[in-house]
């Protein structure tokens, strides 16, 4: 199917846009507040005793020269959108020097992982349990799976990260006399050395994702699946399906081919949305294990009043929204064949 330029072209610039009023707002709700960040870095200094009032006065000064807090908030802005469009997201003032790209890169793999993972899992067993459910000819037994599915959906994903820390950890090592529980906080043992090309220290990896990712797809799954089985009721009385059954159709052909073709393209433009998002619910929840996430960064960065941290991250959230939504807007014709680019 060829895809009209005219129709990329506005979709890109839809996107732009889109990217552009997320820098904005991002670059004014820190301003409304009436803290100096550069102040609040240097009188933690002082509290702590590492620095002397005078050191300070004179920091502080350096400091705001360095990030051109100095400067009329006009041309505060003319820089940050410029950086930002180059990706140039300047240093962090709570870790100084580290470059936040620097900072973003090194923990967004982490968030990747575990909450990707646990989003595509949820996605996949939710979808063909809830299309199961709602099938009048699937097994009556899996009825019986939509309460606790409810259940657990109605739970924030951050209490349900307590439930798991306390059962599965701290409770399973007193019953197992601590032979086997899962553990607490961190990304990986602290005695692990970093090394890609171990097996033993993906393992351990894994091994330390196992609670984040679970309590993310406990809650996941059952929205998935209640949607489904909500779609896939209104769809099984449709007319083609009536059409394919009385052709002959096998169960198993109308099922796949008719009826959760059909009821997935809600479900994927939910997918793409969900995993544009996937750093905001993973959020409280890396704080929960101390997980090396870009999530539990950014509570940081907002913590320690660290502007361009904050503003590097929460770009990259919008924009990850944006492009999952420009995906989407992309591929539904082929997802879809009643869908028209030129329409």
């Amino acid at each position: 199917m060829r895809i009209p330029l005219s129709y990329v072209l506005k979709r890109i610039g839809f996107l732009l846009m889109v990217m552009w009023t997320a820098a904005t707002i991002n670059f004014i709700l820190p301003h409304l507040s009436p803290k100096d960040p550069v102040a609040e870095q240097v009188q933690q200094k002082i509290s702590s005793g590492g620095l002397s009032a005078e050191s300070a006065q004179e920091m502080q000064e350096a400091l705001r020269t360095l990030y051109g807090l100095d400067k009329p908030l006009w041309q505060q802005y003319v820089k940050y959108l410029w950086n930002t469009f180059r990706f140039d997201l300047g240093r962090s003032i709570y870790s100084y020097p580290r470059e936040v790209m620097d900072i973003i890169g090194q923990t967004i793999w982490w968030t990747v992982g575990f909450g990707g993972t646990a989003t595509v899992l949820a996605f996949v067993i939710g979808t063909v349990l809830g299309a199961l459910v709602g099938w009048s000819k699937a097994p009556k037994f899996l009825s019986a799976l939509i309460p606790p599915l409810a259940m657990f959906s109605a739970v924030p994903s951050f209490i349900l990260a307590l439930v798991l820390i306390y059962f599965m950890s701290f409770k399973l090592q007193q019953w197992t006399g601590g032979a086997f529980y899962f553990p607490l906080r961190g990304g990986y043992s602290s005695e692990t050395i970093i090394n890609i090309a171990d097996l033993n220290f993906w393992k351990d990896v894994i091994w330390h994702s196992i609670l984040p990712a679970l309590s993310m797809l406990l809650v996941s799954t059952g929205g998935w699946a209640l949607g489904m089985r909500a779609m896939m009721v209104t769809v099984e009385g449709a007319d083609y399906i009536t059409f394919a059954e009385a052709k002959g159709l096998k169960n198993r052909r109308v099922f796949f081919r008719y009826a959760l073709r059909n009821c997935m393209l809600p479900q994927i433009t939910s997918l793409a949305m969900q995993l544009g998002t996937i750093v905001t619910s993973a959020t409280l929840v890396e704080s929960m294990f101390s997980y090396p996430g870009i999530g539990n960064r950014l509570g940081t960065a907002i913590s320690q009043f660290d502007y361009y941290t904050m503003y590097g991250i929460i770009f990259f959230l919008v924009m990850g929204i944006a492009v999952a939504t420009f995906i989407v807007d992309m591929i539904y014709p082929f997802l879809d064949p009643r869908i028209s680019y030129g329409s």
